[in-house]
């Protein structure tokens, strides 16, 4: 019966032994800083993209008979 304790002892030294190193590491590091809110973003339409009206036109000119779905939906009409 006393042979049952010292495999219980053993893990548990193991168990001790490799998490104190852990924990040291995690105390030697600097605290960190608060976080900054992103800086605004901006987003720049290319000199060749569609404009809204353009693309109105367009897809009710293209949509002429087709199904009501997809890139044609509302425009079919």
């Amino acid at each position: 019966m006393s042979a049952q304790p010292m495999p219980l002892l053993a893990v548990l030294a193991l168990t001790l032994a490799t998490a104190l190193p852990l924990q040291a590491g995690t105390t030697s590091q600097a605290p960190k800083t608060e976080r900054r809110l992103p800086a605004r973003v901006t987003f720049i339409d290319a000199p060749s993209s569609e404009k809204p009206a353009a693309r109105e036109k367009r897809l009710k000119r293209e949509c002429r008979g087709r199904p009501n779905a997809g890139a044609c939906l509302g425009h079919t009409r």
